[in-house]
């Protein structure tokens, strides 16, 4: 960990293991923040990011947007400044030596309040840029970081402490390589803002079809323009991303509850059982009734 000493690394890492004494992610008392541990090197995992900076204390992990892979270690930290659906792996962990992680969601919100408050010069309006990126770690932020988590110690300071101390990793982010990718999600009439609220919406109505002109009126773009910023954001075509929303949500509810794979097909918005099938396979390697129950076992 080039940029911090054991000590930080060590006091950070002790603290996950003692919040989270089992694999899985845990949520704190703190709102947002959430520590993970796994024990192992997994298999891609999918899911959506929210809005987040993502920390590993401990071991290494990948993360796929469409197919653009992000690689980061104790080193570098991870932001996605939108909700992305994603495939997230865990490549270097073991029982002795577990991976840790630290997630911290946040909102535009607090990225404008941060901007406000701090007086920081916002640059002019530019286009979209891709909606996750990995920075490297440095010394003020990981003060910063370390700073929120002890406060899971001294449970009484968190309503008044918490929010300063996210607001100052926020700004320690805004305020390096990247920063104005996280500041244009926040701009009003930015493409990136533009972009983040079809990302909500389609998020919000996922089982829903939509037209693409109706998006573009919603948002005051063309269709062309929309087409070709969401894909710089995401990775991916807003119906690629619907899809990826769908699937991942078939699956939760296939895990979850006893339902049937056709049942399951219509609530998330399929009108063909067939095809959400063929689908479910092409994402997940196997159709859902063989998918569920290779999970299971």
């Amino acid at each position: 960990m080039s940029e911090i000493i054991p000590k930080q690394q060590n006091e950070l890492a002790e603290m996950i293991k003692r919040y989270a004494e089992n694999d899985g992610v845990h949520a704190t008392a703190i709102p947002s923040l959430f520590f993970i541990r796994d024990s192992n090197a997994s298999v891609p995992r999918h899911g959506v990011y929210k809005p987040s900076f993502c920390l590993v204390v401990q071991g290494a992990k990948e993360v796929w947007l469409g197919q653009e892979r992000f690689k980061y270690n104790p080193a570098d930290y991870l932001i996605a400044s939108v909700n992305l659906p994603v495939t997230a792996q865990v490549t270097e962990a073991s029982p002795d030596v577990p991976y840790l992680g630290f997630k911290l969601e946040f909102t535009a919100n607090q990225i404008l309040e941060v901007l406000r408050d701090s007086e920081m010069r916002v640059g002019p309006k530019e286009n979209a840029k891709r909606g996750m990126f990995v920075s490297r770690l440095e010394l003020p932020l990981v003060d910063a970081v370390i700073r929120l988590a002890r406060l899971l110690d001294n449970p009484k300071d968190i309503p008044i402490l918490a929010p300063l101390f996210t607001k100052e990793i926020l700004y320690r982010v805004l305020q390096g390589q990247h920063g104005a990718r996280l500041e244009q999600v926040a701009i009003e009439g930015s493409s990136a803002r533009q972009i983040k609220d079809v990302i909500e919406h389609i998020t919000n109505n996922y089982d829903k079809s939509f037209r693409i002109e109706e998006l573009a009126e919603k948002v005051n773009m063309s269709v062309s323009s929309l087409h070709r910023h969401f894909k710089e954001v995401t990775a991916m075509s807003p119906i690629q991303f619907q899809k990826e929303l769908r699937l991942q949500e078939a699956r939760r509810l296939l895990l979850t509850e006893s339902a049937d794979a056709t049942e399951v097909a219509f609530r998330v918005g399929y009108e063909s059982p067939s095809q959400f099938s063929r689908e479910y396979s092409r994402m997940f390697g196997f159709p859902p009734r063989q998918d569920i129950m290779r999970l299971k076992a």
